[in-house]
C-alpha cells in the first residue's frame, strides 16, 4: 500500500526546485545516514502462537489510508504510480510461477491449474481487480483492515460485473483474523462475511506494498505463510533502507509542493533489505503462526525503478536501492 519511489522530476521547472530542495537538506551534506540491520529472524517475533501475536493493524497506517480511499483508482492522484507498477506486478509473478522447481515442465498440471490468489493489504483493489480478469485466476480473495478503503474497493467491483463473487471476494479484515483453510480444504470465504468462514488454501498470496506498513514483519509474513498451499508462492513488493531511498521517499516524494505523496506515507526505518527477507526465508525453524516445519526455495527478487515519461523499469542489480519485488516458492 505503499507509494514507490519517485526518482526524477519530470519537468525541467521541477528539477530545479528539487535542486533548490536538495541543497537546504543539512542530512545530504553530512555522511550519508547507515541504514541498522533489521531482525525477521524467528527469534525477533512477537510470539510464535497465533493466540498471542498482537495485531498486524497500526491504527496510524489505518487513518493514513482512510484519507486516501476515495482517490485510490484516480489514475492521477496519489496512487498513480502504483497503477503504473501493476503490470510488472503481473509480469514478475508469471516469472515466479514458471520457474516452479517443483513442476517438471511448463506444460504440467500443477502450471496450468487455474490460480487462487490471496491479496493481503489489498487496498482500494489495483492488483486484486486485475488478477480476477485473468483467464487462468479461479478466485481471488482480497483483505485489508481499512473499512474506508476496501468500501472504494466494493465500490469499483460493482462497476464492473465480470468481477462479481465468487471470482473476487474483498473481506475487510487483518489477516491473523482470517481463518487458516484446513489440509486439503478446497472452499471460499462465504459471500458477505468478514472472515467468518474458511477460505482454500492459496496459490499466490500477494504483500504489495506492505512489509514496510506492519509492526513485525517476521509474524506477518509467517501468518501469510498459513494461507500458502505448499508449491505455491509468496510474493510481494517493498522498498530498500538504503540512502538513496531515504533521499527518494522520505525527502523528495513527502516534500511540499513536489512531493507526490502525503508526509507520513513512509517510515525509512521500517524499509527491509532484500538480503534480511531472504534471511527469514532460509531459517529452518518454527516460522510461527502454526507454519512450523515450513522450507522454501531461494527467494527471487527484482528492483524496479521508475523513469518519469518512460514508466517503471526493471533494473537488474538495483534491489538495494529501492522498490523491488520479492518472491518465493512454499516447498512444504
Amino acid at each position: 500500500m505503499s507509494s514507490p519511489t519517485f526518482l526524477l522530476a519530470s519537468s525541467a521547472a521541477l528539477d530545479l526546485r528539487l535542486l533548490s530542495c536538495l541543497l537546504r537538506v543539512p542530512a545530504l551534506a553530512s555522511t550519508p545516514r547507515r541504514p541498522a540491520r533489521r531482525c525477521l529472524a524467528a527469534s525477533c517475533q512477537y510470539s510464535s502462537s497465533a493466540s498471542t501475536a498482537p495485531s498486524s493493524v497500526s491504527p496510524s497506517e489505518v487513518s493514513h489510508f482512510s484519507r486516501l480511499a476515495s482517490s485510490w483508482w484516480d489514475p492521477h492522484g496519489p496512487s498513480r504510480l502504483l497503477h503504473l507498477m501493476n503490470p510488472l506486478r503481473h509480469d514478475f509473478i508469471q516469472t515466479c510461477l514458471s520457474s516452479s522447481p517443483t513442476s517438471p515442465s511448463s506444460s504440467s498440471s500443477s502450471t496450468l491449474a487455474k490460480k487462487r490468489y490471496l491479496d493481503i493489504g489489498c487496498g482500494g483493489g489495483i492488483f486484486s481487480s486485475s488478477a480476477a480478469r485473468l483467464p487462468g485466476t479461479a478466485s481471488v480473495t482480497a483483505i485489508d483492515p481499512t473499512p474506508s478503503v476496501i468500501a472504494v474497493a466494493k465500490a469499483h467491483q460493482r462497476t464492473d460485473p465480470a468481477l462479481g463473487e465468487p471470482k473476487l471476494q474483498y473481506l475487510n479484515c487483518a489477516i491473523e483474523d482470517l481463518p487458516v483453510p484446513g489440509p486439503g480444504e478446497e472452499g471460499s470465504a462465504t459471500a458477505g462475511a468478514d472472515a467468518g468462514a474458511s477460505t482454500a488454501a492459496a496459490d499466490v498470496v500477494t504483500l504489495f506494498e506492505v512489509l514496510e506498513h506492519v509492526p513485525y514483519p517476521s509474524t506477518f509474513l509467517a501468518l501469510a505463510a498459513r494461507h500458502l498451499r505448499p508449491g505455491g508462492w509468496l510474493v510481494g513488493s517493498t522498498i530498500a533502507r538504503s540512502t538513496a531511498s531515504l533521499v527518494t521517499t522520505k525527502l523528495i516524494a513527502e516534500a511540499p509542493v513536489i512531493g507526490v505523496v502525503p508526509r507520513g506515507t513512509h517510515d525509512w526505518d521500517k524499509y527491509i533489505n532484500p538480503d534480511e527477507l531472504a534471511a527469514w526465508f532460509e531459517q529452518d525453524a518454527d516460522a510461527g503462526g502454526g507454519a512450523k516445519g515450513a522450507s522454501w526455495g531461494p527467494m527471487k527478487a527484482q528492483g524496479v525503478i521508475y523513469l518519469p515519461g518512460l514508466g517503471w523499469k526493471v533494473v537488474p542489480g538495483s534491489e538495494g536501492l529501492g522498490n523491488y519485488f520479492f518472491g518465493a516458492q512454499k516447498l512444504s
